[in-house]
């Protein structure tokens, strides 16, 4: 529980990632609207950059990870990710399963969610998007697994549950 409060406190709209507050996509922003590929729009001098150049804090460096996945850009977000000052927080190595997972490395992705989950065992995110790679395997019996852990862990009307059951239900995994 002091691990959930400290990373709500560093990275406040993990609340919604996890609880399901903001069901909708990511909204684009300059990061894939005006830079090129590759390049994230940093906050303080209004301009692309490389992520390494950027002064961004982790916060912004998050959102633009969840755009830059949501836009299929994975290798992009790993990037991002690799400049986060905390990369070993349950949220990133979430964004880390994610990013490898939808790039087709499946495996990765799960062993990311799995080290997530033993940050965090609470991290509905993490247990969302690792039903769906479970889902996405063929196996459906520990994509209801992980469904039936985030309703047992007080995920009955979030994002995390809708987004896994819809998946269960019909197939198609969420790219957010």
């Amino acid at each position: 529980m002091r691990l959930r409060a400290l990373t709500l406190a560093l990275f406040p709209f993990a609340a919604d990632a996890a609880g399901g507050v903001d069901p909708t996509p990511p909204k684009p922003s300059e990061t894939t609207t005006v830079c090129a590929e590759g390049l994230v729009w940093d906050l303080a001098t209004q301009s692309c950059m490389t992520p390494e150049d950027s002064s961004n804090d982790d916060n912004a460096r998050l959102n633009d990870i969840r755009e830059l996945a949501y836009a299929g850009q994975y290798s992009a977000a790993l990037d991002v990710l690799d400049t986060l000052d905390n990369p070993d927080a349950s949220l990133a190595l979430t964004y880390y399963g994610f990013a490898h997972r939808k790039a087709g490395r499946v495996d990765l992705g799960m062993e990311y969610y799995q080290t997530a989950l033993a940050v965090d065992p609470g991290n509905l995110l993490a247990r969302s998007y690792m039903g769906q790679g479970h889902l996405a395997s063929g196996q459906k019996g520990l994509a209801q697994a992980q469904l039936t852990e985030i309703r047992m862990r007080g995920g009955r009307g979030s994002w995390a549950e809708a987004s896994l059951a819809t998946a269960i239900r019909t197939g198609t995994a969420s790219n957010y």
